[in-house]
């Protein structure tokens, strides 16, 4: 027996705990174990770094190979000796001293031996025959098997509660999810219904707009024609003879007091408030009344020179500018004397002399000893039929408009020919005499 457990440590010796064959060219790890070289390089394949020992697993840093060839030479010699299969050791016997297990150690709590009784690891110890050990360990594992039991009842009770709870919580979130999924199908009927009620609406809306169009159109188309038979006619009459022009000349007249003049009353509702800048005021004049109301005083008062103000011309401009969109403020005027109005772009000339024409960036009407004029190049002269007291300046932005009225008959006045603007407008006034200027909007002001 002791000749078959030598041969068999033996054999384990020389034996790749990786292959179980005999080593082939055996190598050590940093560990200390022993393996083939192929079954480690193996075992490590794919591994950048931390190269675990198969058999205690204690990391190795890096791939450390060293030969052992005593071990190498051992294993040869191993396979010289034709050593005989070794026989499994029969069961229930002692693997050190191949005897019976007939005690137990109840200290170590194992199977020992007689001869392992009288040895020094188990002399001093308590041991009893395995079939009493059986007994009072089986009384033992018996003892616990109610607890547990219950425990597992416990814990099956338990699971079969959470299993409950989650059952009516997936539950609830699924007709949540379904309620949920139904009042945005009604949601979405209800847009679709509004949709279609929006839809309709504007279908009518812009037939509407069509029917208005089409007969507006008709009956401005009308009046274009009437108008130029009209112009003809005058034109051809103011060619004739001073004898031929004046035969049934009260006709001609009465035909052209018959025409209505259209008044572009839809532009005042682009009115809007317009406040003076006194940071851009001359210092001749003299705002008041809430900045809406300039008077030239010809009295320089002690005023900022900066960039905005106006140092050459009684000029001054609106407080707001424009860059977009429709607009409309009227000017009333108070005194007789020199008066422009318009509007100007950002970039006009603030300290040096104006040019007075869109050129230099001015769109305006002058007032000057009773005569009204476009600053245009070369100027406009300007025939209305009635003194204004009031001027309404239109500003069309995008259309690149800029007209002005007498704003008490609306009797246009001048229009500038259609300008691309490019720069922020603001409304522009200039004083060249003696004289108030007051900017006037909405019905319900009276002038003071």
């Amino acid at each position: 027996m002791a000749a078959a457990a030598q041969v068999r440590n033996l054999k384990d010796e020389a034996t790749c705990s990786i292959c179980l064959e005999y080593f082939t060219d055996p190598v050590i790890i940093d560990c200390g174990h022993n393996f083939c070289r192929s079954c480690i390089t193996q075992s490590w394949e794919g591994r950048d770094g931390n190269f675990p020992c198969p058999q205690c697993r204690e990391i190795s840093t890096g791939r450390s190979l060293r030969p052992n060839r005593q071990l190498g030479n051992m294993v040869e010699m191993v396979k010289q000796l034709h050593l005989p299969p070794v026989e499994p050791p029969q069961e229930n016997l002692c693997v050190k001293h191949e005897e019976k297990l007939r005690l137990f150690c109840d200290e170590d709590q194992r199977v020992i031996c007689v001869v392992c009784r009288e040895s020094k690891a188990h002399k001093s110890h308590s041991v009893s025959p395995i079939e009493e050990a059986a007994e009072e360990y089986k009384v033992k594992l018996q003892d616990w098997l109610c607890p547990l039991r219950k425990e597992m009842g416990y814990i099956l009770e338990s699971k079969l509660g959470e299993e409950e709870q989650y059952h009516t919580l997936r539950n609830k979130v699924r007709a949540e999810k379904q309620k949920i999924e139904t009042e945005v199908e009604q949601l979405r009927q209800l847009l679709r219904d509004k949709e279609q009620t929006l839809n309709q609406r504007l279908e009518e809306m812009e037939k509407r707009i069509t029917m208005e169009e089409n007969a507006n159109i008709s009956r401005l188309s009308n009046q274009i024609t009437s108008l130029n038979a009209l112009i003809t006619d005058l034109e051809k009459k103011c060619e004739e003879s001073a004898l031929d022009l004046l035969k049934d000349v009260r006709g001609t007249l009465g035909r052209c007091e018959e025409v209505k003049f259209q008044v572009p009353e839809n532009i005042k509702k682009y009115k809007v408030m317009v406040t003076l800048d006194p940071d851009t005021a001359h210092p001749q004049l003299r705002l008041s009344e809430g900045e809406r109301r300039v008077r030239w005083t010809g009295i320089a008062q002690p005023l900022m020179d900066t960039p905005k103000r106006f140092t050459s011309w009684p000029c001054v401009l609106g407080s707001e500018g424009f860059t977009s969109g429709r607009h409309y403020w009227e000017v009333q005027l108070l005194q007789e004397g020199g008066l422009t109005v318009g509007v100007a772009a950002e970039s006009v000339e603030r300290k040096g002399q104006i040019t007075w024409s869109p050129e230099g960036g001015v769109w305006a009407v002058e007032r000057w000893k009773g005569q009204y004029r476009a600053l245009t190049s070369p100027e406009t002269p300007l025939s209305p039929r009635e003194e204004p007291l009031k001027l309404g300046v239109y500003l069309d932005y995008k259309g690149g408009r800029l007209s002005l009225y007498n704003a008490d008959s609306m009797e246009l006045l001048y229009t500038f020919p259609r300008t691309p603007f490019t720069h922020r407008l603001f409304p522009f006034f200039c004083l060249q005499d003696r004289g108030f200027l007051y900017v006037w909007v909405g019905a319900e002001m009276r002038l003071v």
